[in-house]
């Protein structure tokens, strides 16, 4: 029911209010967003060392069973992360098919630059060098991330 003499719609003291409370809510969830945003990379992360780790594993298994051709003083490790996603031949086969280890090599999501392979995203450790001070050599025994941030969990990316 209207009351006589009085407009329809908001005063401004209304709407100011109303942007008031609005501008608060989003002040909360911004900070929450934050949060979500770092444990999706956080998976990711998760998600793309499982993955060449497991590809690893399934190159030095290929070598073991001797499917893949390797010199005899050879770690039996992948020699960089490219040949997990390229191939590289069965010699088991007669056409010489490849064995593929990866549909895709994973990116680190905490990588700055966009516009560089994947293969460089990744900290690479080889079979000789020790778990603490890690190092690139012949062949890459493991991965790891080359952030230096630090998860939701308190450890360091480089760590997991």
């Amino acid at each position: 029911m209207l009351i006589a003499g009085r407009p329809k719609g908001f005063t401004l003291i209304e709407l100011v209010i109303a942007v008031a409370i609005v501008a608060v809510l989003a002040l909360l969830a911004a900070p929450l967003m934050e949060v979500t945003v770092q444990r999706q990379k956080e998976q990711e992360l998760r998600t793309g060392l499982r993955k060449i780790r497991t590809a690893i594993d399934d190159y030095h298994q290929a070598v073991l069973d001797k499917r893949i051709q390797v010199a005899a003083d050879a770690s039996g490790y992948p020699p960089d992360l490219e040949s997990l996603e390229k191939g590289v031949p069965d010699i088991t086969k007669p056409d010489l098919s490849k064995i593929y280890f990866l549909r895709r090599l994973p990116r680190d999501p905490f990588f700055p630059d966009p516009n560089v392979s994947a293969e460089v995203t990744w900290g690479k450790r080889s079979y000789e060098s020790p778990p603490d001070s890690p190092h690139e050599g012949e062949d890459v025994f493991d991965v790891y991330s080359l952030s230096e941030k630090t998860g939701l969990n308190g450890v360091r990316y480089r760590q997991w």
